[in-house]
């Protein structure tokens, strides 16, 4: 039996918002407060604009924006006029806007002012018809407009389109680790089961689930999690428009404890930093978080123990999810959090491991981990046979290898196109990566496969070292060499300052591959 969703979209998640306690203030940011009303009303001012600029139901609307209470009022107006909205990385440069606005065929976007040298031209190399500007418009003419002069006092003229539960809410692209970005299908459904799913997962009722939204908006975790699940349960959400020094990082830790959040949603380097970290007593004995959910990328064991030493208050909870699923599709509860594993699937998703042949192994078997139910994409966008090759009857192959236990606790072994097979041998360079990191010198670890002349492969190692230290080849072979059979022996280990990674902290393994394949970087 399916589930019942309250809301077909996301702009009757507001509007009932609005009805039900219109002063209630739901969104934080800097020294700005907006309720519920008010979030309506920006979102109802933005939505007229748009049915005046002539978009329609369907129409593809990009934003490439820091991270801000105008990102949200813009989401629910583009759902109120039945639209569908591309949030875009504003890391990207030029050039890869280019592709990615060209690819969703969008026709309108909206931009941070402060990402004026990369977007002003856009309108010029693609089909976007008209910049909007925020935070202050860098040129006014008739296809760029200043977001400020959108009036939300004014009553708004314009019904809702009210898109169903099934239609396109979001295309959002994914990382491009392994090529050209994709545009991962994601409809009202997919996100809210998201939602919901994680509402039930966790036991919440209303007010429960204030969170701090301060990874990147762009993000699919970012959205469901931190974003609209704060929002569905009237809970609130404190926005932080970036943490790029220690000063920043030191107000998110000060924002967290002065606005009570329940949860903290991030990535492992943010749990990393703040293992490390010398925080005030009073955060330690103050601070609200019942659960520290890490999603992204996989948590180390070495970041996990030294989490768990320093926080004694609040679980470090590992979670799974993709872009193509919406984001977290399993969860570890604060009341039952398995070690290793990454949590069992909330509410109607199913996650089982299959060979390469299709078939359904027996639960402790290693497979490639495939998912089913509401979370999962409509497909790529405009890729039919990409879309074809990954979802089959109804599953999602996610390219994972991993097994579920008997209880259901879904465990993460490596991604498939990681796996190094050496003479028949697979290698698993997260087993070699959990050793890395128990190296007091080590700061990050990755662990990719070099092909011989004869197509064997053999692994080579880059890491990334702690602040302040040096460390030789030889001293960290000589370190692996009692701990890894010497098939497993990486053949080369390589420094970095640092390791490259995307914008949410996972390490781009398809760039450090085609490093260690240059005839000049291995021996």
């Amino acid at each position: 039996m399916s589930f019942v969703y309250p809301v077909n979209n996301f702009y009757q998640v507001i509007a009932n918002n609005a009805k039900s306690d219109p002063r209630k203030v739901i969104v934080f940011e800097d020294e700005h407060k907006i309720t519920n009303q008010q979030l309506l009303a920006q979102a109802d001012a933005v939505a007229d604009f748009l049915i005046k600029r002539e978009i329609r139901r369907g129409d593809k609307v990009a934003l490439v924006m820091s991270n801000s209470w105008h990102y949200l009022a813009i989401l629910f107006a583009i759902s109120k006029v039945g639209a569908v909205a591309v949030p875009i990385n504003n890391f990207l440069k030029h050039d890869e806007l280019v592709y990615v606005l060209t690819d969703s065929q969008s026709c309108l976007l909206f931009a941070s002012a402060k990402f004026n040298t990369e977007v002003r031209d856009l309108i010029i190399k693609t089909n976007v018809a008209s910049i909007v500007w925020v935070d202050g418009a860098p040129l006014e003419n008739e296809r760029n407009f200043d977001y400020a002069k959108i009036d939300s006092t004014l009553a708004s003229t314009s019904e809702s389109a009210n898109p169903a539960l099934d239609e396109l809410a979001v295309i959002i692209y994914t990382s491009g680790t392994t090529g050209k970005p994709k545009g991962a299908m994601l409809s009202y459904r997919n996100l809210l089961s998201i939602v919901y799913g994680a509402i039930a997962h966790y036991k919440l009722k209303k007010g429960q689930a204030r969170m701090i939204c301060y990874l990147p908006m762009f993000h699919a975790f970012t959205l469901a999690v931190t974003m609209l699940l704060p929002i569905v349960t009237s809970s609130g959400v404190v926005i932080v428009r970036s943490i790029s020094t220690k000063k920043d990082f030191a107000n998110l830790l000060k924002l967290v404890l002065v606005h009570r959040c329940r949860y903290f949603a991030g990535v492992p380097d943010i749990f990393s930093a703040m293992a490390r970290a010398k925080l005030p007593w009073y955060f330690h004995w103050f601070h609200n978080v019942r659960g520290f959910v890490s999603g992204a990328a996989p948590l180390s064991e070495d970041v996990i123990k030294r989490f768990g030493a320093s926080f004694k208050r609040g679980k470090l909870l590992q979670g799974y999810g993709l872009s193509e699923c919406a984001s977290g599709v399993s969860l570890n509860k604060p009341w039952a959090n398995k070690p290793g594993s990454v949590g069992t699937p909330l509410m109607g998703f199913q996650i089982e491991s299959f060979t390469d042949d299709g078939v359904q192994v027996a639960r402790g078997e290693i497979g490639e981990l495939w998912i089913k139910g509401d979370c999962v994409m409509q497909g790529y966008f405009n890729r039919p046979e990409e879309t074809a090759e990954t979802i089959v009857d109804g599953w999602f192959k996610t390219g994972d290898i991993g097994y579920v236990d008997a209880d259901d606790y879904v465990f993460i072994v490596d991604r498939k196109k990681d796996l190094i097979i050496q003479k028949g041998m697979n290698i698993y360079p997260r087993e070699i990566e959990e050793f890395l990191y128990t190296h007091d010198k080590i700061n990050a670890a990755a662990v990719v496969g070099v092909k011989d002349i004869e197509a064997n492969e053999t692994p080579v190692a880059y890491l990334e070292l702690k602040d302040g230290v040096t460390a030789t080849e030889k001293e960290i072979k000589d370190f692996l060499k009692p701990l890894l059979a010497p098939f497993k022996q990486p053949r080369k280990i390589y420094f970095m300052d640092k390791l490259p990674r995307n914008a949410t902290g996972k390490i781009l393994k398809r760039e450090l591959r085609e490093l260690a394949n240059n005839a000049e970087s291995v021996i």
